[in-house]
């Protein structure tokens, strides 16, 4: 229940501080008391967009703070702690909301969250209802809510949602695949010709690592030739040769060491110029052999080359990264090619979830079509107290051609208020006064499944008549037995049957200021109230008032 409401700047309301009782409280003022203005706090507490023309003309914010006193707060401090909040200690739940000019903070448990968190939090805590809500009973996604939540099925509910995301999930996954079938059509035809283009090259690390030193000789083989044989007959030539030169100075050395043998040590490395020039006289003969210029390899080579700088241009700088394409290509053509086997399996997977649909939908349907007849007996039980003695009830559920995101059925609810006439859709009564108490109704016999700590009832009883505003506080009375209800009223019927009478009022400050104020009524200031929400003064108005209070 709310055990604590201040507000302060906000409207009328300068400060205002409400411990409100658990049960059934009624709240009566005359037009533009302030009553919204509670109503408007509540609102705020819960998570509604507030506007800087709310705050108290000369001030520069207003703020609101709710204390809930909660039996279970299991779920809530689970949702809490996920969200990185403190959970609730004792039981109590703290909220508090500032809104200045500039922007808006909202607390729970004293710690800041975001608007969307104060929002879903506080839709758990209070069912709001207003004349111009009831039209929401109109809807058919509305009243599948309430025939769900009087079945008691949330498991049901929670293992159809689950089959239901699996099913789309596997519906989309095959159909993705089968739409591209033509994309994949064009994909091969250019991985094949990729493929092939790499492939048909033919090309080795170990042909591509010397490849361009081959490519560059044999095209400059003319020149190596000229400059190499040249140099052959310099080391190796009959006249005048770097050989015939060093043999000439092992015979003057050997010479020098019969003379002088002193020399012998650094002589000794004619010999050795020997042997290098030797070797280097049979490379150059042998390099030279190597570089006769054959057209046809060289137009090879040049094909070779040519084929691996396109190869480079289209997939790679280097052979390494040439290669890694390839592969990439053939994992890709492996995919693509086994499609057909993929979209088999993709379409049993579709068939499976929707098999398992079927029968969680099939579960579901059972759990509301036994429901929807024990609703329609309480919905009528508690209608006829309310005023509709004849009338006719019937939750309707129709199949789906196909299930859907909440189920295989869509359920319409039909009224017949007056007898010998048919039943029509919700949507189709055009009075407020009869969708009040339509709404009533069904709330009434929700009451037990509805574990909303707080109900607010907004002038529900409007265009209503006076025997009929009586009952419909007798049914808010029998809810405040579950719940804590609120119910702002211009009927003292209504407002005599409430557990707890609060009574707003404006008045002024010492400084002249307009402000709100709310206080219970008892005893002869309830006696006061109710007669002046009956038009009338005098000794009879206050024995009706009387009267009202007794009954």
């Amino acid at each position: 229940m709310l055990s604590l409401l201040k507000i302060r700047n906000l409207a009328l309301v300068d400060e205002l501080t409400w411990e409100p009782h658990a049960g059934f409280l009624g709240i009566t003022g005359e037009t533009g008391a302030g009553k919204s203005v509670i109503m408007g706090g509540i609102s705020l507490a819960l998570g509604e967009r507030a506007d800087k023309s709310l705050i108290r003309s000369g001030e520069t914010q207003c703020s609101i703070e709710a204390v809930f006193q909660l039996a279970d707060t299991a779920a809530l401090n689970t949702a809490l702690e996920e969200s990185g909040v403190p959970p609730c200690e004792d039981g109590l739940l703290i909220i508090r909301r500032v809104v200045t000019a500039t922007g808006n903070r909202q607390f729970i448990n004293s710690c800041p969250v975001t608007l969307q968190l104060l929002k879903r939090i506080g839709a758990g805590l209070v069912d709001m209802h207003h004349p111009e809500e009831h039209r929401s009973l109109t809807s058919q996604e509305r009243q599948l809510c309430l025939l769900d939540a009087f079945a008691e099925n949330a498991p049901a509910l929670a293992a159809y949602h689950a089959a239901y995301r699996a099913w789309r999930e596997a519906q989309h996954a095959y159909r993705t695949l089968l739409e591209s079938e033509m994309a994949n059509e064009r994909e091969l035809d250019f991985l094949r010709h990729q493929v092939e283009e790499i492939e048909s090259a033919a090309f080795t690390a170990e042909e591509v690592e010397g490849l361009e030193a081959r490519w560059q000789r044999a095209r400059n083989a003319n020149r190596l030739r000229d400059t190499a044989l040249p140099m052959a007959h310099l080391v190796d030539a009959e006249e005048a040769s770097l050989l015939a030169t060093l043999h000439q100075l092992v015979r003057s050395g050997r010479d020098l060491e019969r003379l002088d043998a002193t020399t012998t040590p650094w002589l000794e490395s004619l010999a050795s110029l020997i042997d290098t020039a030797e070797d280097l006289a049979a490379n150059l003969r042998d390099y030279v052999e190597t570089l006769e210029c054959d057209p046809a390899e060289l137009a090879a080579l040049e094909n070779r080359v040519s084929l691996l700088d396109n190869l480079k241009r289209k997939y790679g700088a280097d052979f390494e990264t040439i290669t890694a394409h390839l592969e990439t290509c053939r994992t890709r053509l492996d995919a693509i090619g086994n499609r057909e086997a993929r979209l088999e399996e993709l379409q049993a997977a579709e068939e499976h979830c929707r098999a398992a649909l079927l029968r969680a939908g099939s579960e579901l349907s059972a759990t509301r079509a036994a429901a929807a007849p024990r609703l329609e007996a309480d919905f009528l039980t508690h209608a006829c107290h309310l005023g509709f003695r004849q009338a006719l009830f019937t939750a309707q559920l129709t199949p789906l051609p196909e299930p859907g995101p909440q189920g295989m059925e869509e359920v319409d609810f039909l009224f017949g208020p007056n007898p010998g006439e048919p039943q029509k859709a919700l949507r189709l009564i055009a009075s407020s006064g009869e969708l009040a108490r339509v709404m009533l109704a069904l709330k009434s016999a929700l009451a037990r499944q509805d574990d909303t700590p707080l109900l607010i009832f907004d002038e529900i009883d409007a265009n209503v008549g006076g025997e009929i505003a009586r009952a419909v506080g007798m049914k808010m009375r029998e809810l405040g037995r579950e719940h804590q209800v609120i119910a702002i009223t211009h009927f003292p019927q209504v407002a005599a049957l409430a557990d707890h009478h609060y009574l707003i009022s404006k008045g002024q400050t010492p400084g002249g200021r307009t402000v709100s104020r709310l206080e219970e009524v008892d005893s002869a200031a309830r006696i006061a109230e109710l007669v002046r929400m009956l038009g009338t003064s005098g000794p009879t108005a206050e024995a009706h008032a009387r009267e009202l209070l007794r009954h």
